[in-house]
């Protein structure tokens, strides 16, 4: 008979050891070299964990504290936001709650204040760094898609508000904040050029804006950050989503005057 194959899952961010009775159960999880159970469950927090997952080696703790920061400040967008308004429209409605999350997730992924709008901010960083005069020339001239994609092109300049008057006050507050807690040179240039920057887009700066300088300053990869600030936002849009749930349809906002019957 032909020698039975035996399967295995390469991956470098975990390692487990099976029980003895059963080898479909783990006696040991190891992520990165660290022992989960032993370890980290004991020494870590969900931030440096967090950081270890997407990054593969412990945070510094500036780098814990400015990931636990940014976290802190998208941990719940409100109300005003498209994602969280899907997941409470998904709760209002009756939708099971792994629905509110995955509508919170699919409006919050796309190019206006979300995740893919980080990714697009990531490249900008990468392609400009600190320089001004190619920021103003990125913004002037965006590139162009050289294929057709599932993403539509990006309409305004990554990382800024095409609906937005002046800088919200939140964003400031949490620029300035991050500034303290990092050590990175991409979120103090964004709070000395801020001003500059928006007026080369035309628009003032968003929270997608802020998150992508903070995520450049840790050095994740554009892909990296895409996924992390989805996952950061979530917390809001499930809360919301419960909420919503228990009030019901008849004190939902945003559509008091929106139903009509006719006779």
């Amino acid at each position: 008979m032909p020698e039975e194959i035996t399967e295995t899952i390469k991956t470098k961010i975990w390692r487990e050891t099976p029980e003895s009775d059963n080898s479909f159960a783990a006696a040991s999880c190891f992520c990165c070299g660290y022992d989960v159970y032993r370890d980290i469950l004991k020494n870590a927090s969900y931030i440096d964990y967090l950081y270890l997952l997407f990054k593969r080696q412990q945070p510094t703790p500036e780098q814990s504290a400015l990931l636990e920061g940014l976290a802190v400040a998208l941990a719940n967008p409100g109300p005003r936001d498209h994602s969280v308004r899907a997941a409470m429209s998904a709760g209002v409605g009756g939708s099971t709650h792994a629905s509110a999350l995955i509508a919170a997730l699919s409006v919050g992924a796309g190019n206006l204040g979300g995740s893919r709008e980080v990714f697009h901010a990531m490249e900008y960083w990468q392609q400009c760094g600190t320089s001004l005069e190619a920021w103003q020339q990125l913004i002037r001239e965006p590139p162009q898609l050289g294929r057709e994609d599932v993403w539509l092109p990006m309409e305004h300049a990554p990382g800024f508000d095409p609906n937005g008057v002046s800088c919200p006050t939140p964003v400031k507050q949490t620029l300035a904040h991050l500034v303290g807690e990092g050590e990175g040179l991409h979120l103090q240039w964004l709070n000395d050029n801020r001003t500059a920057l928006e007026e080369f887009a035309g628009c003032p700066l968003a929270f997608s804006g802020v998150a992508a300088a903070a995520l450049q300053d840790l050095e994740f990869l554009p892909e990296q950050a895409e996924m992390l600030f989805l996952l950061l936002r979530l917390p809001g849009a499930a809360v919301h989503s419960l909420e919503q749930e228990r009030l019901g349809w008849r004190k939902y906002p945003f559509f008091a005057n929106g139903f009509k019957l006719n006779p």
